[in-house]
């Protein structure tokens, strides 16, 4: 299928994102990607340098007659989110993403896609090894771990990029043009239990929670898509009086909306038929209410073998009523920009296993005060719980400027182009833009991007139209950068 994406117009960036796709890159795990773009920009003669985090920086010269523009920042990063289907044989660190179209999309085989960032990537590589398109100065500028922590572009020093104008083409929806996101916070509640033997005649059961949507824990969040971590507390607690837990495993990344939950219990031999009873009365009540959103929710209650141990009542009931009391979702919408979720969090890994629990939180806020309000809510929660808490990796949100000079340009320019106005917004996922501007203050920034949908999840997907439109609406802003003071 390689060879049908590759004839896909423009072909020289579905090219390159069929290259950058056989290269394994997830975050923190992008030493192969990074050398494959230092040999890309070797390779073009271009003047190729790799700063102390890994992020890689490409300067190519203005083309003929384009001098006197200012230099323009091209950035996008080079990590994707790894996340699979259950049923999938695949390993992410080894083998390259495998792609299909479906109904003018482009999709992955049962995996993330990696259009997050990789069609934004495969842009700006082609414009450096374009010898017709019209640019002035470029810096290319690709960033590392984008996805788990921003360190790339937190690491980033001044002094490597000298342009004025930044392009980040990170934005996922074609008609919006982004000038503000939110920050972020991560958030580590660690906590330990005793467990004690099965007690005698009791049964195994295994509970999966499979089938949700998922989804960009930013972009997605006020969808009120089923969260499978919430979900799995929801069937425990409620049946808490019947059963004992023996593990949890549930979600995967902090950024992703968790899609499944899994969980083994004993439960009585005495007690059996009313706790499934019980629960499926559960079940029942959780899939009428996300039928709308996640209408191919699946809940399975299967017997297995029995655990030899399990939780000791008193730790069962504080790890319920722990995650019960976690907010998860949209925590407050803005009052400044109408529809934008300012703050939210979501509850992305639950881990309960051999003494240990582990929880992991990501909360995004475009307020700074927000952002540690709802952190310090969630802190409050779980240390009532007798939970050790951490926040960290936090990153500044992107202030919006509505005075932006490229803004202007970029409003016409699209209007010129499309005959209809875009969308200037500001978005609660989290831009780099934010963290690129603390060392590089008076830079002009701007987000936009091709249409992706159901990005950090198996279903992202790419609309190869607009990658097309995308495209063309770079080549002529690149035409249209003002000249130099």
């Amino acid at each position: 299928m390689s060879k049908e994406i590759r004839n896909l117009e423009p072909t020289e960036l579905w090219n390159n994102f069929a290259d950058l796709n056989a290269v394994p890159r997830g975050s923190k795990k992008e030493e192969k990607v990074i050398q494959f773009m230092v040999d890309f920009g070797k390779k073009l003669n271009l003047k190729t340098v790799v700063d102390h985090v890994g992020n890689v920086i490409i300067k190519k010269p203005a083309t003929k007659g384009m001098e006197n523009r200012k230099t323009v920042v091209l950035q996008s990063h080079l990590d994707m989110v790894h996340q699979k289907n259950s049923d999938t044989n695949f390993n992410f660190d080894t083998e390259g993403i495998k792609m299909k179209i479906v109904d003018g999309w482009v999709k992955a085989k049962g995996t993330t896609l990696g259009a997050d960032n990789g069609l934004g990537v495969a842009a700006i590589m082609s414009v450096l090894a374009s010898n017709t398109i019209k640019h002035p100065a470029i810096e290319a500028l690709f960033t590392i771990d984008e996805e788990t922590g921003m360190t790339g572009a937190m690491g980033l020093q001044a002094g490597y990029l000298d342009g004025e104008i930044l392009l980040n083409l990170d934005t996922e929806e074609d008609d919006e043009i982004d000038i503000g996101c939110a920050g972020g916070i991560d958030i580590t509640a660690k906590n330990v239990y005793h467990e004690v033997h099965t007690p005698s005649n009791s049964v195994g059961f295994s509970i999966s929670v499979k089938g949700l949507n998922g989804g960009h824990s930013g972009m997605d969040i006020h969808k009120g898509l089923g969260n499978a971590n919430k979900i799995m507390n929801r069937l425990l607690y409620e049946s808490q009086e019947l059963l004992r837990i023996s593990e949890i495993n549930g979600g995967s990344l902090r950024n992703a909306i968790p899609r499944e939950s899994f969980a083994i219990i004993s439960v009585s031999s005495a007690k059996k038929d009313t706790f499934l009873k019980k629960i499926n009365t559960t079940i029942n009540e959780i899939k009428k209410e996300l039928k709308t959103v996640d209408a191919n929710l699946d809940i399975s209650v299967t017997e297995t073998s029995t655990p030899k141990k399990v939780m000791t009542t008193i730790s069962q009931i504080t790890l319920l009523n722990t995650i019960y009391a976690a907010h998860n979702g949209v925590y407050r919408m803005s009052n400044d920009m109408e529809d934008l979720v300012e703050t939210s969090n979501n509850v992305a890994r639950v881990i309960v296993k051999e003494e240990k629990i582990t929880i992991l939180c990501l909360t995004r806020s475009s307020v700074e005060t927000s952002k540690f309000d709802l952190a310090n809510t969630l802190k409050a929660a779980f240390e009532l719980g007798g939970y050790q808490v951490d926040l960290s990796g936090s990153y500044p949100g992107w202030k919006p400027n509505v005075n932006s000079a490229i803004l202007n340009v970029l409003t016409k320019t699209y209007e010129e182009l499309f005959n209809s106005k875009a969308d200037v917004v500001a978005c609660h996922a989290g831009l780099e833009c934010g963290i690129l501007g603390t060392n590089y203050p008076d830079m002009d920034m701007i987000s936009f991007g091709p249409t992706i949908q159901g990005a950090h999840s198996p279903d992202e997907r790419a609309n190869i139209k607009s990658a097309q439109k995308f495209w063309n609406y770079l080549l002529t802003i690149l035409e249209k950068i003002p000249s130099k003071n």
